[in-house]
């Protein structure tokens, strides 16, 4: 009743914040950029943002409806607390008539999570630039009911057509992945002009290496100290060119570029480990990207801790399934799966494969134990439990990539060499803590 009740407020409210940031909109009149797709956003708002420094101002941490608005209207959710929102609700016709902000430009990351969404935030913003990343199967629980009334064929048409809106809202460039089908299907909407990056005409090389990404796009390297998957190389090319339509210089060595916490964070651990950090989230696009990253990382010791992939809906089990075939490619001596999900999919396909035995270790958990290829497989239902085996069992020197929410986030920081270094995790706000608190982290 209470998600139903939810579902029916969540437009109206919306719009009510919308309705006041439109005016402070209005009256500002930047350029507007728009950025983007399932994955890759936030790493494509941080590339521009280490060019166009202060002469824009950038959507941090706000995709969304509610987000977009509380950011135009200097509205913050401090502590994500409940009683917030009374505040919220006062402050806002206030705040639609402060001065507005200064910059020429205003970059804004949109996500689609919701049929409707991307038509009320296109028609909102009206871009006047559209960079359009990538499709995935990102948030499709919300889909589901378009594919049951056949409204389209599969899920992926039903996600792309929602941000297809942000293309028919758009006045001027739109720069998009020419390699997604999907993506290209909808560009029939848009009366701006189309620019296509495609892999044919621009990647070249890519490495990582001592926690840098190395990319070769069209005879020019770009370094980054960071690990960066090779997809990235999309949102390196979306950069250059809307630099190019805005007669803007580039900064080809990306000087102030700078990744928010959970986004493949190299962090240094207990006994001499290393904790790769992309905590923030897990879809399967961006499992998949990161796996085929880790594969590339050269450490003598290599550990994946993955937890469930949530708001999938009828492609819960499919992409969970995918897993196995995924995790089978990478050389990792374990892999820990948590969540039920990763329990009833995952772990269950890895237990069915042929070269699967049994294999018995000292844990302080109960879990069963399998090897593949030399891989031992746990499973565990709580982050306490990871954290527990993770205690008992690290003999040093192990590189770990953890990937996924449901508080992975609070394994690494009571394993974290220098607690200094929690302040370089996600989710920080007193809301989470008491979350990671419930659960016993």
């Amino acid at each position: 009743m209470i998600t139903g009740l939810k579902n029916f407020f969540y437009f109206p409210i919306a719009k009510y914040f919308l309705f006041f940031a439109g005016i402070r909109l209005k009256r500002w009149k930047p350029t507007v950029i728009v950025v983007t797709g399932s994955n890759g956003k936030t790493t494509l708002l941080h590339l521009l943002e280490s060019q166009l420094r202060a002469q824009a101002r950038y959507s941090h941490r706000a995709n969304g409806m509610y987000g977009i608005a509380f950011h135009l209207l200097d509205l913050k959710r401090e502590k994500l607390l409940k009683k917030e929102w009374i505040s919220l609700f006062l402050l806002t016709p206030i705040r639609a008539f402060r001065k507005p902000p200064q910059e020429k430009y205003y970059v804004v990351e949109v996500d689609c999570d919701r049929p409707e969404e991307g038509k009320v935030v296109a028609k909102f913003l009206k871009p006047d630039f559209v960079l359009w990343l990538s499709i995935s199967r990102t948030h499709t629980v919300n889909f589901d009911k378009l594919i049951l009334e056949k409204k389209f064929e599969n899920i992926e048409e039903a996600v792309a057509y929602e941000f297809g809106y942000l293309l028919e809202y758009c006045k001027r460039q739109v720069i998009v992945n020419g390699d997604n089908p999907f993506i290209l299907k909808e560009l029939k909407r848009t009366m701006a002009n189309v620019i296509r990056i495609e892999r044919r005409a621009w990647f070249e090389d890519y490495n990582i290496y001592d926690g840098q990404a190395v990319f070769v796009l069209k005879g020019e390297k770009y370094k980054f100290p960071y690990l960066l998957p090779e997809e990235t190389f999309y949102a390196i090319a979306m950069c250059k060119e809307l630099l190019n339509c805005l007669r803007l210089y580039i900064d080809t060595k990306f000087t102030d570029f700078v990744l928010p916490p959970g986004r493949s964070s190299l962090l240094q651990g207990i006994r001499g480990t290393t904790f790769i950090d992309s905590t923030y989230n897990a879809t399967p696009a961006s499992v998949a990207v990161i796996l085929s990253m880790f594969q590339k990382y050269k450490a003598k010791k290599k550990w994946i801790v993955l937890s469930d992939m949530v708001e999938l809906g009828d492609e819960e089990q499919e992409e969970h399934e995918r897993l196995v075939e995924q995790l089978s490619e990478v050389d990792a001596e374990r892999v820990l799966l948590m969540g039920p999900r990763m329990i009833k999919y995952t772990y269950a396909g890895l237990n069915q494969k042929s070269k699967i035995k049994n294999q018995k270790y000292k844990s302080k958990v109960k879990s069963g134990n399998y090897e593949i290829k030399g891989m031992i497989i746990e499973k565990f239902l709580t982050p306490k439990e990871v954290l527990d085996y993770l205690e008992g069992n690290l003999q040093g020197g192990e590189t770990i990539l953890f990937k996924g929410a449901r508080f992975l986030e609070g394994v690494i920081e009571h394993l974290l060499r220098d607690k200094e270094d929690i302040a370089k995790l996600p989710r920080r706000e007193e809301a989470w803590g008491r979350r990671r608190k419930a659960f016993g982290l």
